[in-house]
């Protein structure tokens, strides 16, 4: 596409020499500076597909603001991406865009959610992703760019600004970015995407609605079983440590070297969610609001007996993760330190948010 090419926004002549502070007073940042959006820059990040300016990928809530190509490719020129970044990008918003992913209430619960972006496939080494030492930090410019991009369209196309749409009571640094590449060289296990049905050689993103990682240390275990649940039983606490069962999916980002562990002991994707399933459960008795903190909202809706099973009693064990196809698990980070991560989900199923994925279109 010419730069001369017709595009469709608004244009603005500045006449200050500092666009930038321009751009700041009209509300369009995430607080930090942005690339300012000139139609030269545009017009190269809309060269990178074939897909018509004016095609409209859907709409992003809270406004429902229309995501045209072109507006997707202003706001990855503010948030500093490459133009070869550009097809991700557009995945990416393929993917908030859907219904289930219920972006409108990720960006107005106080709970802090935010887009976590997962990317598979040859395009990772394509663009230059980090899946790496740092793989969920700073440094990588298409981990930074791409997330970000997302965050502004949030901010500028979705209308979501804090302390206006956006009530988010702490919110968390992972929502300027939050994208990582799955570390599939590395992994002993198949990567997300096969799991969801693409060849290998597919690229995808797929979106999770998220708050912030916490990390977990372990470097004594040396057997898939001690690992599991020290993993585990860190993972408890996510949310409110008696909010049993988490009403959303959980992401486990699992290092290399706790990676090698578990496929010393023969241990697929499959058999470490069952294990957490099984093996996470607390007596209801400690569940109870009033036990060691008011907390166990989670509690108060199993009290309620079902048809094909009797009331639960003080001994009943309640698991922590709904289903062990609840507990998504991906590879990623570097080869040295034993240390992963869990990212808690935002409100899942039917009344939430679902992980979506999309292939990208290279």
């Amino acid at each position: 596409m010419a730069a001369s090419a017709h595009l469709a926004s608004q244009r603005i002549e500045v006449q200050e020499d500092d666009p930038v502070e321009l751009l700041y007073g009209r509300g369009v940042t995430d607080g930090l500076p942005v690339v300012p959006p000139t139609q030269e820059r545009v017009a190269r990040m809309l060269a990178a597909t074939a897909r018509d300016p004016k095609e409209e990928i859907g709409t992003i809530g809270p406004n429902y603001g229309r995501a045209s190509v072109e507006k997707i490719a202003i706001n990855a020129v503010m948030a500093g991406c490459h133009p070869s970044y550009f097809p991700t990008v557009l995945a990416a918003v393929e993917a908030i865009c859907e219904e289930q992913f219920c972006i409108h209430g990720i960006n107005v619960t106080t709970f802090s959610a935010s887009p976590m972006t997962i990317i598979n496939g040859p395009v990772r080494h394509q663009i230059g992703v980090n899946c790496g030492h740092n793989a969920m930090g700073h440094g990588f410019r298409a981990n930074a760019t791409i997330g970000r991009a997302l965050r502004l369209m949030i901010i500028n196309i979705g209308g979501a600004k804090p302390h206006e749409i956006t009530k988010a009571t702490m919110g968390h640094p992972a929502q300027y970015t939050f994208c990582v590449g799955e570390n599939e060289e590395e992994s002993p296990w198949e990567p997300l995407h096969v799991e969801k049905g693409f060849r290998p050689e597919q690229s995808t993103v797929t979106l999770f609605g998220g708050h912030s990682p916490l990390q977990i240390n372990d470097h004594a275990s040396r057997s898939a079983e001690q690992l599991a649940l020290s993993l585990g039983w860190t993972m408890a606490g996510l949310w409110n440590h008696k909010n049993y069962p988490l009403f959303s999916d959980t992401v486990l980002v699992v290092c290399p070297e706790h990676a090698k562990t578990f496929a010393q002991d023969g241990w697929s994707k499959h058999d470490l969610r069952q294990f957490l399933y099984e093996n996470i459960r607390r007596p209801l008795r400690e569940l109870r609001p009033g036990v060691n903190g008011g907390e166990g909202a989670g509690v108060s809706m199993l009290r309620t007996p079902k048809k094909d099973r009797p009331p639960p009693t003080d001994d009943t064990l309640f698991p922590k993760f709904p289903k062990p196809e609840n507990i998504v698990i991906i590879v990623a980070g570097g080869t040295a330190g034993r240390f992963s991560a869990a990212v808690q989900g935002w409100a899942g199923f039917d009344a939430g948010s679902r992980i979506t994925t999309k292939e990208i279109q290279t």
